[in-house]
């Protein structure tokens, strides 16, 4: 895996200053790490933007922060929903020689070529990531996956057929081996699903507007820190007030 680097700037400009550096084309950002005081920092956004597209969640950065180098994983992205630009990211700095657990997305190889797909049939990936623990250096881009012997509607793909790299184990030790990943659907038969969730779908909304109830509104799904659970989670007021 090639290093993905970046250079940041610290930066002064916090609260409502912060949207004017994005008019002048840089991301703001934050790095936490350890027991040290979180660093505001920025960087321009054409730079910025590609390395959150190739690092994602799950591959290491390295940082350059006023001449000192940090190695870290990014916690979390704050994109633009309109103009989908990367408005705030926040770094979290990690150890080469300290193992990390983070997510990594499962890349299905061989889509396609298989005799189910030859056959008519479809392909569907259930799950799109797992959780690994690794040394940062060890740390995959993606967990690939074989489609290509796959041939009937009865046949399906789980954790346990995945190989997982050198130096990399599962994070949860009672890891499910049996969860599936990839699953086989006749297209009728796949149809018919759909069409059957959308109704349910459906009632459920009439169900909740006869009782005048409100539909749920979307949540921010909680930010996992690299690391699960082994690592401390920074206060939110502090990330809001560095944004």
């Amino acid at each position: 895996m090639h290093e993905i680097t970046l250079k940041l700037d610290e930066r002064t400009a916090v609260g409502k200053k912060a949207a004017r550096l994005r008019q002048e084309g840089f991301v703001p950002s934050v790095v936490y790490g350890g027991k040290a005081d979180p660093i505001t920092t920025q960087s321009p956004a054409v730079e910025t933007t590609k390395v959150a597209q190739v690092a994602g969640k799950h591959s290491p950065v390295h940082l350059t922060i006023d001449g000192k180098k940090k190695l870290a994983i990014i916690k979390s992205i704050d994109i633009d929903p309109v103009k989908h630009a990367v408005r705030h990211i926040a770094f979290h700095t990690i150890k080469q020689n300290e193992k990390i657990v983070t997510e990594v997305p499962i890349a299905l190889v061989g889509e396609g070529e298989s005799e189910a797909e030859k056959a008519g049939l479809v392909v569907l990936q259930a799950i799109e990531k797992l959780e690994v623990k690794a040394l940062p250096a060890k740390l995959p881009e993606a967990l690939e996956l074989s489609v290509k012997d796959l041939a009937t509607d009865e046949d399906k793909l789980t954790v346990a057929d995945l190989t997982l790299p050198e130096g990399v184990e599962f994070a949860d030790v009672e890891q499910d081996m049996d969860l599936v990943i990839v699953n086989v659907y006749e297209p009728s038969a796949l149809q018919a699903a759909n069409e059957a969730a959308a109704g349910d779908a459906v009632d459920e909304a009439v169900v909740e507007a006869e009782h005048g109830e409100d539909t749920p509104q979307d949540t921010q799904a909680e930010e996992t820190m690299p690391g699960g659970k082994r690592q401390d989670e920074p206060k939110q007021a502090n990330v809001d007030a560095n944004k």
